[in-house]
């Protein structure tokens, strides 16, 4: 089904890509499926592409597509799925391309790059000391998060990579002219790019049955064997010597990227995190990282084949070869290679200790001592690295040696730091049975916020346990005292770093906060020496609704108030409190403008609160995939961070379907990761987001916030209709059924927009390609706040031009806009039964919509809405119109199972397309 590309500016090599792969496509479907499917879906093909040229209407293909039986449509609903994720394909490949093509020409770096970074802050003015100061607290993290919106299986997945692979190999020989041997190479090619594309088109797309924990589990990690185990030390160990080389010895070791993960001990609202999942989620990502470890010391033992006979070794290195249990007679001269064995063999010992007799190549850890944690077997290891230097092997040592120091500092004995989330209402619920168990207060949850603030400094400054070990709890206590026991366990096995952040999601008071620092301590995470608190996890509240973010500030101001809560931070946390803030909730309490200046306005403020304190402050921004969930390119979302909110750290949520498109690829993986570190050490060392007149800028934002809220809050909260109308618009209901994730879709049994997560209410708008949540009340607010007021136009387009805050809002509302298709919305508008609330709540959509894209325009002094980003709107004109087809047989398939057919094939049909829009729109949750 070779798509109809007519667009002059897209270069050839993307388009011919895009025309090759559907070919292959279209022969496959007429040589599986037969002639008449190929013909259906060439029908359907041609008639969407005319829709977009001004042929035909969504209506006419509608009615075409109306009485299609649903065998017949499932074929066609893969077709244009798997043209979507091959599209994809080759978008990616072009990008790649051109990347390589302005390198090989000798261009300038782009601007997130590591390259581009370091002139940049010499030419700031940086210093030695700053740089220092910096890298002495340096903390980048990409969490991830088990966020179901990854809609592929790993299978899918692989092939897919395996096609890449092959086209780009295809493309390097294209690229070098043909001859008789290459075209002999491309021939075969051309077969396994073939063969690879019928085993993807006879493999099911999404999966059958709904993902556990586990298997969630197992996804995370696999992105670590793909890419992240390998390019993170790399990448750390670049960044180390590279701000040596500028700036001098005194830069610290600090490995920049240490990753983290919510998926095992995420549990607010998942019921089916307990105990043994923490227990899995700990040992799997250990067993990982301690396999990495053992097949790269088994490289660097073969590798280091230096002998004394031709090299001199320091004593210490003598000592520690003669300690490695290798007395094979043909390395009595080899004592670089009986050293790495002996490391080799205490590391397995080490796997075996915490992990059990399986977990490692039988006869590895015999007769070696475990390492008691990472840091003893860097002490080894640099018995090595000096011992090289000494005898100028330094070329030596900053190979495969260099990588498995750094990546210890980095991953130690756990990979990464397995974040526990809850939200306050299940803390204070566990607490309140607790406490009245142990005689401390009847009724805990009843008490006044001074009350329990009171009764909690009490507990904490006491040593003695609340809770029984022989006592039977009601299920949700029990489950949570043994999530937090796990969580000890795991600390006591792989040390404290595996465990180190304790999250409270819709925090909103001081007590919210110190509630599971009672829970920690009963389980010694947090204990209690002559009254004071020691321990090793960071307690972070998570500021999600708009109103809890602009109270943020002073609750934080509160709680340090409290001597025994901030000498807990200064003493033990080093001085670093961790805030997150979450753009999903407050983005649905009160619409996209509305979040986003009060996650900028609550970071001016957590500023200057923790500056007066006298503590640092690393926020943890809980950012989704899509705009509406604070999503769009992290590079210049963290440059558009207040002066003062990047501190040398920053953590970061990876969700859904952004996880395999960032990290999928060990080259893609390289750059989304220099991004992070290079925004981050950019926006901590320069003066990356002043504005002039700050003042002003601040009043304008407020005022166009508050603006902005109320036309959503008018439509989203008060009017009676729109709940109806969105459940019944979108496949809302549905998206449960999706096999996508282990998480329910609402916190609790409830019909409120409050309860829903974030994701399905994105995602359910994003199907029906209205992608409210990215725009909704933008346009009434600029036109009320401008009216016929020239200046105060003229002032917005000066802070668009000067203003990277400001700049990113208005270009990622515009990335999500155009995406949007109102023609197609309209038909969802058909789904609900209410005609006068559909064509109500519809038209006030839609003059909304283009309000908003006037007033972007007029604002931006743009022509249209993706001026700034030529290549979304390639995609858009070129791929784009072939999700139409999806679109609407969705529609229809939605219709008749509302209608009482719940046949297994019309609910296959519905998670087909939800899987098949969701690929093609990339970034859709």
């Amino acid at each position: 089904m070779p798509p109809d590309v007519d667009t002059p500016e897209i270069i050839p090599g993307v388009r011919q890509d895009i025309r090759y792969l559907g070919a292959i496509l279209g022969d496959i479907i007429r040589e599986q499926e037969g002639q008449e499917v190929f013909d259906l879906v060439e029908s359907a093909r041609r008639a969407a592409f005319g829709i977009r040229q001004g042929d035909g209407t969504v209506e006419d293909l509608a009615t075409r597509l109306r009485d299609l039986p649903v065998d017949r449509a499932l074929p066609v609903i893969r077709a244009f799925s798997h043209f979507s994720l091959l599209a994809n394909l080759a978008e990616d490949l072009h990008e790649e391309r051109v990347r390589d093509r302005l390198a090989d020409a000798g261009d300038p770096p782009p601007a997130s790059t590591l390259a581009a970074t370091w002139p940049t802050l010499t030419e700031g003015g940086v210093t030695s000391g700053e740089v220092a100061e910096v890298m002495g607290r340096a903390h980048v993290a990409p969490v991830l998060t088990a966020h179901p919106t990854e809609t592929r299986r790993r299978t899918v997945f692989d092939v897919q990579s395996d096609i890449t692979r092959l086209m780009r190999s295809r493309g390097r020989i294209i690229a070098a002219g043909l001859t008789a041997r290459s075209d002999e190479r491309l021939a075969e090619i051309d077969r396994d790019i073939r063969r690879r594309v019928t085993i993807l088109w006879q493999t099911a797309l999404i999966r059958s049955v709904r993902p556990r924990i586990e298997d969630e589990i197992n996804v995370g990690l696999r992105y670590f064997t793909i890419s992240l185990l390998h390019e993170i030390p790399l990448l750390n160990l670049r960044v180390i010597n590279a701000l040596r080389e500028q700036f001098g010895p005194g830069v610290p070791d600090t490995p920049v990227v240490r990753p983290g993960s919510w998926i095992g001990g995420d549990h607010d609202g998942n019921p089916f995190v307990t105990g043994d999942t923490v227990r899995y989620a700990t040992h799997r990502a250990a067993q990982t990282v301690f396999s990495w470890y053992l097949a790269e010391l088994a490289e660097l033992e073969h590798e280091l084949s230096l002998s004394t006979r031709f090299t001199v070794v320091e004593p210490e290195l003598d000592d520690l070869a003669d300690r490695g249990h290798n007395d094979v007679p043909s390395r009595s001269d080899e004592p670089y290679r009986r050293a790495v064995h002996g490391i080799r063999g205490r590391i397995a010992a080490a796997a075996v200790a915490t992990l059990g007799a399986g977990s490692v190549v039988p006869g590895v850890a015999d007769g070696h001592t475990p390492y008691p944690d990472a840091a003893t077997a860097l002490e080894d290891l640099a018995v090595i690295d000096r011992s090289l230097r000494a005898s100028n092997d330094g070329i030596i040592a900053d190979h495969r040696l260099a990588t498995v120091i750094t990546a210890l500092r980095t991953f130690g004995f756990h990979l990464s730091a397995l974040d526990l989330r809850q939200n306050s209402e299940s803390f204070e619920n566990v607490l309140t049975e607790i406490l009245a168990r142990a005689g401390v207060a009847d009724d805990y949850s009843s008490l006044t916020e001074e009350e329990k603030i009171l009764l909690l400094t009490r507990e904490l400054h006491s040593p003695r346990p609340l809770v029984d070990p022989l006592a039977e709890w009601s299920e949700a206590t029990g489950r949570e005292l043994g999530i937090f026991r796990s969580a000890a366990d795991a600390a006591r096995r792989f040390g404290p770093e595996v465990v180190p952040h304790c999250i409270i999601s819709m925090a909103s008071s001081v007590s919210d906060i110190l509630e599971p620092v009672l829970l920690l301590k009963e389980v010694g995470l947090v204990r209690v020496e002559d009254g004071v608190l020691h321990g090793s996890v960071d307690v972070i509240p998570l500021f999600e609704t708009i109103d809890d973010l602009k109270a943020g500030a002073s609750v934080m101001t509160e709680l340090w108030s409290h001597d025994f809560y901030r000498t807990y931070v200064a003493e033990e946390r080093e001085g670093i409190q961790e805030v997150m803030l979450g753009y999903s909730d407050s983005n649905k309490d009160g619409g996209y403008f509305a979040a986003n200046w009060a996650l900028y306005d609550a970071e001016l403020a957590l500023v200057d609160t923790s500056r007066a304190a006298g503590l640092g402050l690393r926020l943890f921004h809980g950012r989704g995939g899509t705009v509406g969930r604070g999503g769009g390119p992290s590079h210049e979302a963290i440059l558009a961070q207040p002066e003062g909110a990047v501190q040398g750290s920053v953590r970061i949520t990876e969700q859904g379907e952004i996880i395999s498109a960032k990290y999928g690829v060990r080259s893609v993986a390289r750059r989304n990761l220099e991004a992070l570190v290079s925004a981050t050490l950019e926006a901590s060392l320069l003066p990356v987001d002043r504005v002039e007149e700050p003042e002003k800028a601040y009043a304008t934002m407020r005022e166009l916030s508050e603006l902005s809220r109320k036309t959503y809050s008018a439509l989203m909260h008060e009017d009676p209709g729109f709940i109806r109308y969105f459940t019944s618009s979108t496949p809302l209901a549905e998206i449960g059924n999706l096999n996508i994730g282990s998480r329910p879709s609402s916190r609790k049994q409830t019909s409120s927009i409050s309860d829903l997560r974030a994701i399905p209410w994105v995602l359910s708008w994003s199907q029906s390609r209205i992608m409210l949540p990215g725009w909704y009340g933008v346009g009434s607010a600029l036109s009320a706040w401008v009216g016929e007021d020239a200046e105060r136009l003229a002032f917005l387009r000066k802070l668009h031009r000067e203003w990277p805050f400001f700049r990113s809002v208005m270009s990622n509302m515009a990335q999500v806009m155009a995406k949007a298709d109102l023609a197609v919305a309209k038909m969802y508008a058909g789904l609900v039964p209410d005609r006068a609330d559909a064509d109500r709540i519809f038209e006030a959509i839609v003059k909304e919509f283009h309000l908003t894209v006037d007033m972007y325009v007029k604002v931006t002094g743009t022509e249209s809405l993706l001026d700034d980003n030529p290549e979304l709107a390639v995609s858009m004109r070129n791929r784009f119109p072939y999700l139409i087809p999806l679109n609407l047989i969705q529609l229809e398939l939605l219709r008749r199972y509302r209608a009482g057919d719940e046949s297994e094939d019309v609910l296959d049909g519905i998670r087909l397309t939800m899987n098949g829009l969701a690929t093609g729109l990339r970034n859709s949750g």
